[in-house]
């Protein structure tokens, strides 16, 4: 853009956003759902929006709303969000202002933005490692055709900085030396505490400890030195030289947010220091001098005042959401529908679920460019800690699969990120007692993309997760999580039983364009553990996919049992299949009193779930139906867990069918599972003491 026409713009938008903000505080009764405006922001904010290229990415923050203006967004777009109209292009009045999610022909491509500070960063560090992985495998990214090199900017208030995964986003921007710029707008203010208080040191002085990142400051106030530090940072970030951070000091002219309004905090001293730095007269003196004439500036000032005034109030009369529209956008339909492939091919050895999830990766990554694979240890010198990555580095490249520093919240959040560029990230937890410093994002990011942008940022992601007690593992190396995951919305959970099941699931879940989490049992995973050997199974072949949310007979009880009403059901999952065929098969035993059996053969029909969200409840209810007798197997302690909840909605579903309450089994109520391995036995469920609650169950 010319000087003189970018001069000319940011003069009439820096109006326009003024008049908004003050449209907003007016009209309070109207604009009623918390919201905050760039006032003060504006110079750097519109720098930003006018210099970015459609070929690039942005992840924005909540004070953001000048960016976008700069972008090209009309008022009108945005004031459909303030007041969650249905026509609110980013949500469907869904999120809050200024939280775009947008892909538009012609525009820089925003993903899902949370309201959670800091939280961005580390998907914007997965768009740029998105960026980088196509770059360096010499593939094209997808719907992009760039007349030069994209880069993304991750915008941060400096309050944000403080937050531990900020952190992992700027070690991993500086580790992979990433095409990313950080744009940190100081305003000294985090909410009610001031910089005073909450940190001590700013952002650009807490980046120097970040080697490889490029530090730069700029008066953020001014619009011609915002846009030469602008033009730099991105140049550099072009020529592919590494990160940027660009520390901006900004005034806050107005309130925090609609709902901590600045007489509440501030002083009449602090609020007089910030208006001595405010952009717009600093930017009128300066066209003045510059040759501009009052009575045209004026009257681009009134423009943009009026078209601030009547998009509002053309925004205030657009019609709210249609109640039924909230049930929309939980997941993108896609993914295979039906079990294809050959599940036992003739002559096929038996393979242990670790391989088969091995050869799985390796499939997907051969046949998929877009596909890689990283978390810790996976890389080319161990290959994962279960070897469940062996050879993958030697066979595709270091760019493909690799390591990653510790860091679970980067593993999770980065793939939102390389989802909305186009890549297929793998990651690997690599204990499912460490997946809690990743939840933050699993739950602030991924469960909520697809929802809040109304569909158009689905993140496709593979979490996998080995989890469960193997003999010994201890505290922190035993542990079930499913019920906590399973507690977030937006999310498939999967969680094989057996080596088929692992790859065909494995495939389904890779293919899904939602973000899924999937469980691999250590105990399993070699069939070491007494009593898993069924986990061994021949190799499907290597087209074989299981559908999610499909589960499946692993044991069908006697036809002769089921008319005598001599059977039960036991629905599970995961190990707890291993207990129940192994308890089904007992022929010896000491049945309770009353009891008219003595063992269990043939009188147990064993659910694999394979899926645990979405969940198979057609199957589920209509085997419990046919049976009467029900139990629910876990791994996890019992109390509060997916098992309890299950076996509720089984008897409230099923009661009329039923021959008593339906039984739930799990660990005992206890934080964590013991090192020692006789405390762990007495903790978990076993197969003898799945018998004999089977026991139970038939002699009612």
């Amino acid at each position: 853009m010319m000087q003189n026409t970018l001069w000319l713009t940011a003069w009439e938008l820096m109006n326009t956003a003024r008049a908004m903000a003050e449209l907003y505080d007016e009209h309070r009764q109207d604009s009623r759902y918390v919201h905050s405006t760039s006032k003060g922001h504006e110079a750097i904010q519109l720098a930003l929006g006018l210099h970015l290229q459609p070929q690039d990415f942005a992840s924005l923050y909540y004070r953001d709303e000048s960016v976008l203006l700069g972008m090209g967004f009309e008022p009108y777009e945005l004031m459909l969000q303030l007041l969650a109209k249905a026509d609110d292009p980013f949500s469907g009045g869904r999120t809050y202002y200024a939280h775009p999610s947008v892909r538009r022909m012609g525009m820089p491509t925003i993903p899902h933005q949370s309201s959670a500070t800091g939280m961005q960063a580390i998907p914007a560090v997965g768009m740029a490692h998105a960026i980088a992985y196509f770059e360096s495998q010499n593939l094209p990214i997808p719907g992009r055709s760039e007349s030069s090199p994209p880069l993304v900017v991750c915008s941060l208030g400096d309050g944000s900085v403080t937050e531990g995964e900020v952190a992992e986003a700027l070690q991993m921007a500086v580790l992979k030396r990433l095409p990313i710029v950080f744009l940190v707008q100081d305003n000294e203010w985090g909410i009610s505490a001031s910089a005073q208080e909450m940190r001590a040191m700013d952002a650009y002085h807490y980046a120097d400890g970040f080697k490889g990142l490029k530090r730069m400051r700029v008066k953020g106030n001014d619009f011609m030195a915002s846009c030469k530090a602008i033009e730099d940072a991105f140049g550099y970030c072009r020529s592919r030289k590494g990160p940027v951070l660009l520390h901006a000091a900004v005034p806050l002219l107005g309130h925090h947010t609609s709902g901590v309004r600045k007489e509440w905090y501030r002083t009449e001293k602090d609020l007089s220091d910030h208006e001595r730095m405010d952009p717009l007269p600093r930017l009128r003196k300066q066209m003045l001098k510059a040759g501009y004439w009052e009575e045209e500036l004026d009257q681009l000032a009134e423009t943009g005042c009026r078209k601030a005034a009547s998009d509002f109030e053309r925004a205030r009369q657009s019609p709210d959401p249609e109640p039924h529209s909230v049930y929309l956008h939980e997941f993108v339909p896609g993914g295979p529908a039906h079990e294809q492939g050959v599940r036992e091919p003739e002559g096929r050895e038996k393979v242990v679920m670790v391989d088969a999830a091995l050869h799985a990766v390796e499939e997907i990554l051969k046949c998929d460019p877009a596909a890689l694979l990283y978390g810790q240890d996976v890389g080319k010198t161990l290959g994962g800690v279960f070897r469940e990555a062996a050879t993958l580095a030697d066979k595709f490249g270091d760019e493909r699969v690799f390591n990653t520093p510790i860091q679970e919240a980067y593993l999770i959040g980065s793939t939102a990120g390389m989802s909305a560029v186009g890549a297929k990230p793998i990651v690997e937890i690599q204990f499912a007692d460490y997946i809690w410093s990743g939840i933050n994002q699993l739950v602030v990011e991924l469960s909520k993309s697809c929802y809040l942008s109304r569909g158009q940022f689905p993140v496709q992601s593979l979490i996998r997760v080995p989890c469960g007690a193997y003999g010994g593992g201890g505290p922190y190396h035993s542990g079930c999580v499913e019920s906590s995951v399973l507690n977030i919305r937006g999310i498939k959970v999967v969680y094989p039983s057996n080596a088929a099941d692992m790859k065909g699931l494995m495939k389904a879940a890779f293919l899904d364009p939602n973000p899924v989490v999937f469980f691999e049992h250590k105990g399993l995973y070699w069939s070491k553990v007494p009593g898993t050997e069924a986990a061994k199974t021949p190799e499907p072949s290597e087209d074989y996919v299981v559908p999610l949310g499909k589960a499946r007979v692993a044991l069908e009880a006697s036809q002769e049992s089921v008319r005598l009403g001599d059977s039960c059901l036991v629905v599970t999952y995961g190990m707890g299949v291993h207990w129940a065929l192994n308890a089904a098969r007992t022929k010896d035993g000491n049945p309770p009193q009353g009891a008219t059996r003595d063992d269990l053969i043939g009188r147990v029909e064993i659910l694999d779930l394979r899926t645990l969200y979405p969940l198979d409840e057609t199957m589920v209810m209509e085997r419990s139906r046919v049976h009467g007798k029900v139990l629910v197997l876990t791994e996890e302690p019992l109390l509060n867990s997916f098992a309890e909840s299950l076996a509720f909605r089984i008897q409230r579903e099923c009661f009329e069918f039923l021959d008593g309450p339906v039984e739930a089994m799990g660990a005992v109520n206890l934080p964590a599972v013991p090192l020692n391995i006789v405390l762990e036995a007495e903790m978990l469920p076993s197969t003898d003491k799945v018998a004999h609650r089977l026991r139970f169950l038939l002699a009612r």
